[in-house]
Parts: C-alpha cells; structure tokens; sequence
C-alpha cells in the first residue's frame, strides 16, 4: 500500500511525537501541526489522503477542523481523537463525516490499524480513478465512444493520423458519426488553432459547390455582387472538411484534384491565382471504388483522397457500443432538459440490444433525445419512452407504421406473421432464435454471449444443448477452460 499523506493535529507535544515517529515508520508522509487553526490553514493549502485530530483543541475545535477537511475536499477522511467522556461527541462526528474514532489512552497499534483501513479505502479510489482513466482514454477520443475492437482499432487509426497533415477519406454509412471523426481529427491536430470549415457536397448544385468551394468575383455571375472569399481561402493553414464528397460533379473533380496537387485556384471569374494550405478531410456512404468503376468518379482524384481511408463500422456490427452511447446521450440530454433519470429498465436495454439501428447513431441519439422528453424524473427509461408510441406492439398495442421497432421487428428485417402457438413453444422460440442471433454477433463465442445475456457460460452451454444449437468455438473455448 502506497504512504498516505497524513495532516496531524494535536495540542500535546509527546502524544505527537509518538504518533509522528509511529506513522513515518510504516512509511506514511506526515505534517503535524498544535491547533485547530494551523489545521485549518494546511488543509487550505495543501492535499491530504487523511487527517488526524483531537476533538479538544485550542483555537478551532476538532468538528471544525472536520467541517474545513470535508469542505476542502470531500475525499478526505477524517479519524477523531477523543477522550472517554466525549465518546458521543465523535459519534457525532461520525454522522458528519468523520472516518471513525479513537478513545484516549490508546495503544499505537489501535491507531496504526484504523490508518490501514483508511489506506485500503485510499488505495481503491485511486484505483478506481486510474481505472477511469484508462477506459476513458481506451474507449474514446475526440468524444467519440468505442468498446468494440473494430472500433477501438479506428480510434487508435483516428489518433495516429489526426497528428499528420494527411488527406483523410471517411468512409461509413449515414449517421455513423463520419463529422464527428472529422471533428476529433481537427482539434487533436497540429492546425486544432485554425479553422475546420465544413461544406455539404451533397446540399449543392454544381454551379453554387465551385463557388462555394473557391469563391467568386464581383460580377462573375448573375447575383455576385461582390467579390467572395470560398472555403478553400478561409480554411487556410486550418482543415477543410469536405462532407458526402462523392456526389461532386466531373467538373468540380477536375478542380479539386488541381487543388491537392498545386494547392492553388482561381476564383469563378477570377484570374489571380491564389495559393492556400489547407488539409482536407473528407467523408462519404458511397463506395468511391465502384463509383469509380462505373466511370463516374475520377480515379486520379480517388487515390489523392485515399490517402489514410478511416472506415467507420455500422452500429449493428458494434454491439457492446450500443448501452455505452446511450447512457452517454442520456446524461448529456438530462443534463439539458434539467431531468434526473435512473437510466434504462431492463426491458429497454434489451430493445436496444436486439433494435438494428439503421439510422446508426444518429437514430440511436434521436431516441434517448425521445426517451428523457417523454421519460419521468427520477425514473428509469421505459420501452414506451424510446419508442414514441404507446399503442407500439413492443410497448403494448398495435403496430406504427412509423416506428422502427415495428417496421423491422428489432431484427432488420419485415415482421412476418407467425404460427398460432401456446405461449410457452412462443417464449421458447424467441429465447432459441435470440440467442442464435447473439451467437451469430459474436462469432460463435458462448462466453461473450453470456456476458451480453446475462448468463453463466454454463447456462448459455444449457440451452445451446437444449435447443439444438452449435457454435463453432464452443471446443476451443472449452479446452482453454
């Protein structure tokens, strides 16, 4: 166990002395002081693991130095020194915080013993902070969220290449987050101090994209009243994030590629060539390969951009993901709407666990977003919450066109209408095809699979036998075992 730093506060010199010569001896850090006000003031000025102090001081009393410890910082435990006749004082002390108590005369060893306890309860929130730490560094950059070791592996890519000044290409379908990579590599990089301006390719006709990329002149069209400064220009020595760039028409790809290449262009109707730094990020759902294949995206200009491809995994494939995005939009929405929500009833986890996100991330934030609007303080999150509709079959009632648990039926795929059966062959058929469909998640792996289901592996082992159904590492698995 690492030395505490321990703040001694005691008025009588030998009884301080000992304890002094005691605690350095088993190798804690101590400060000792002879009144409650030089208490106070080290507490004010220095950080302490724990505080030692008789109840009877002069100056400011023990409950006082207490109330300083605790208000200074809360972490901070606090062991009373007391008299016989004051044992209900301490007591007191106690319900306001203090870590325990020790009655005058008293063996060195009594009080050694109580400074180890308050080590081990030291040592374990330190560890639990380092740990914090760890999976916070671990699982997220940038504010984006990963447990899963696909997207773990393009956190650690994201880290590697936001310190670079290389063209990224963003690949992934729609709302899984590709502007928010953008995001992280921008800030995390060298040019973090200069812009990130950011265009839509997609939300533009081709004439107003070249002028909005590279700017215009005064005059040079119908409309252009004044000279305009485009994107390029004012993402200089900063980043150009370049969304949905697979919808640029032939003419503005033959631009662009001149820019990458010369990083220089003249405005629409301009002659001046003007010359800009700029890193250029860009993000697309198209399959820029086949796009190019059919002759509609310039190869040369394809290779320019697929310099550092990032491609981001759909949340279907992510599934450990899923609970921690929620719970992470949960507190960012509560904290917004000023709710207190007790996160989410086991029933709604499991929509989420078995819902296939299409809409991916986005979808996911505009349910939770749903959920702490619809969701009552100070409860858990209910099915009804996320869905949006109390009459929904996976809620209660009949099915909405509108809602994506029904239309999918949280497999991805139509709802189809199912055999007349007695309830019991129903459950048992749902629990067979939902564990199949989590084996299947996780490559065949039971003990993953009975971490998600809440099961011991024996369980899962069980059922896997009851029902018939194999899994391709079960031997392997059960061999390491």
């Amino acid at each position: 166990m690492k030395g505490l730093k321990i703040l001694l506060v005691d008025d009588e010199p030998l009884m301080r002395l000992s304890m002094v010569d005691a605690l350095e001896t088993v190798g804690h850090d101590i400060e000792a002081v002879a009144s409650g006000t030089d208490g106070i003031d080290a507490i004010r000025q220095r950080p302490f693991d724990l505080v030692i102090t008789d109840l009877r001081l002069p100056g400011a009393d023990g409950l006082t130095v207490l109330a300083a410890a605790k208000e200074q910082s809360p972490h901070t435990e606090v062991v009373m020194i007391t008299a016989h006749g004051s044992v209900e004082t301490a007591v007191g002390a106690m319900k306001l915080g203090a870590f325990d108590y020790i009655t005058k005369p008293f063996q060195m060893d009594e009080l050694l013993l109580i400074v180890e306890r308050v080590g081990r309860v030291v040592t374990l929130r330190r560890e639990n902070q380092d740990l914090k730490a760890v999976l916070e560094d671990k699982f997220s950059f940038g504010g984006i969220l990963g447990a899963n070791n696909h997207m773990r592996a393009v956190l650690e890519k994201i880290k590697l290449v936001a310190g670079t000044d290389s063209t990224t290409l963003i690949l992934g379908e729609s709302g899984t987050g590709k502007e928010l990579v953008a995001n992280a590599i921008h800030q995390n990089s060298p040019r973090s101090q200069y812009p990130l301006i950011k265009v839509s390719c997609a939300a533009l006709p081709e004439t107003l994209l070249e002028a909005e990329l590279f700017g215009h002149e005064k005059g040079a069209f119908t409309g252009a009243l004044r000279q305009r400064r485009g994107r390029f220009e004012l993402a200089h020595r900063g980043t150009l994030f370049l969304d949905e760039v697979g919808e640029i028409s032939p003419v503005i790809q033959v631009k662009l590629l001149r820019v990458l290449q010369e990083r220089q262009f003249e405005r629409v109707g301009g002659n001046d060539t003007i010359h800009v730094d700029v890193r250029l990020v860009c993000a697309t759902q198209k399959d820029l390969r086949k796009e190019v294949a059919q002759g509609r995206f310039r190869e040369d200009l394809f290779y320019r951009l697929n310099v550092v491809p990032v491609i981001i995994p759909p949340l279907r494939q992510r599934q450990e993901d899923i609970m921690i995005i929620a719970e992470h939009i949960l507190k960012t929405c509560a904290g917004k709407m000023n709710k207190t929500l007790k996160g989410f009833s086991p029933a709604a986890r499991e929509l989420f666990l078995r819902y296939s996100f299409p809409g991916n991330v986005r979808e996911l934030e505009n349910m939770v977003e749903r959920a702490v609007a619809l969701g009552r303080d100070r409860e858990a999150v209910q099915p009804s919450d996320l869905c949006g509709f109390q009459s929904c079959p996976y809620t209660g009632g009949a099915p909405q066109e509108s809602c994506g648990f029904c239309s999918e039926g949280l497999t991805g795929q139509k709802r189809e209408a199912r055999p007349l059966t007695s309830l019991a062959t129903a459950r048992e058929q749902f629990e067979k095809d939902y564990i199949v469909s989590v084996l299947e998640r996780v490559d065949g792996s039971r003990t993953t699979a009975a971490k998600i289901l809440g099961l011991s592996r024996k369980a899962v082992w069980e059922k896997c036998k009851r029902y018939g159904i194999p899994s391709a590492r079960e031997e392997a698995e059960d061999e390491k075992e």
